[in-house]
């Protein structure tokens, strides 16, 4: 178990080699460090963030696609999902379907094509997944630009968490609202339909709401029941905005390229999004 003092210092390195484009060893290499280690200093990124004017607007939650988890960490597959606190400094809401980004800062990028839902009620503690789905306002597509400190992207679940989900910035499409009949259907409707992820006019993977836990919306209900066990975080709450993992695997980006996706199945509106 880290004490508080060690978590605010690993918080410190993560922050500042996120400052300065900088790669670390994992922490796994050199020290023991377990989940609930991670969520220490994941708790302690919060507060320093917190601190220095950031403001909190929902969570980010990662390895949602069962798909991938044989393909991530390095003593021990990754083999359950992960959360951090998404602020308002790396979530862009997008005027158009395309849009320019930069990659200036980001460190091993890689994109991913997701599905990100707003929060309009507060759920209940003992909600069921019917009503979590009730208490959501609306859903968007959302590209996540995710990063890793650690060469190669290679790293175990807990140095994931701990380097702040390995979130860089969301970029958040147009919201469509949900009515409180396409609430009662999402699961299978995200479930059964599909997104295409293409670069340059070439098509590189595609991917099933089913990969992401079975369906986005179970994502939500795992974030929700796992944040009853972590009483040092708050839990799920209105207003919230919570992207709930990649369809398709993350697939590295560089300036110069523009990449595309189309979704089936669901009346979302593909991006386009130009890297520079």
């Amino acid at each position: 178990m880290l004490m508080s003092s060690q978590a605010d210092r690993y918080a410190h390195q993560f922050l500042e080699a996120r400052a300065s484009a900088q790669t670390l060893a994992p922490i796994s290499s050199h020290s023991e460090l377990s989940i609930a280690d991670a969520y220490d200093i994941a708790k302690s990124l919060d507060n320093i963030r917190i601190a220095e004017g950031e403001i909190p607007v929902g969570r980010k939650l990662g390895f949602t696609n069962r798909t991938l988890w044989p393909k991530y960490g390095e003593k021990e597959a990754i083999h359950a999902p992960i959360w951090t606190t998404l602020f308002d400094t790396t979530v862009r809401y997008l005027d158009d379907t395309h849009v320019n980004q930069s990659l200036a800062g980001a460190v091993q990028p890689r994109v991913e094509p997701e599905v990100v839902f707003k929060l309009g009620r507060t759920p209940a503690i003992d909600a069921s997944l019917d009503e979590l789905a009730d208490c959501l306002e609306w859903m968007a597509h959302g590209l996540e630009i995710v990063v890793s400190p650690y060469p190669d992207w290679k790293f175990e679940a807990a140095d994931a968490i701990a380097a702040l989900g390995l979130h860089g910035t969301l970029l958040i499409g147009e919201p469509r609202m949900l009515s409180s009949a396409s609430r009662h259907h999402l699961g299978d409707m995200l479930a059964n339909a599909s997104v295409s992820l293409s670069c340059d006019g070439s098509l590189l993977g595609a991917g099933f709401g089913s990969n992401v836990l079975d369906s986005p919306l179970h994502a939500i209900w795992h974030l929700h029941q796992l944040l009853k066990t972590q009483p040092q975080f708050s839990p799920l709450r209105a207003g919230e905005v919570i992207t709930t993992g990649t369809w398709t695997d993350a697939y590295p980006v560089s300036p110069g390229q523009t990449w595309f996706t189309a979704f089936s199945g669901i009346t979302l509106a593909g991006l386009s999004v130009s890297f520079a």
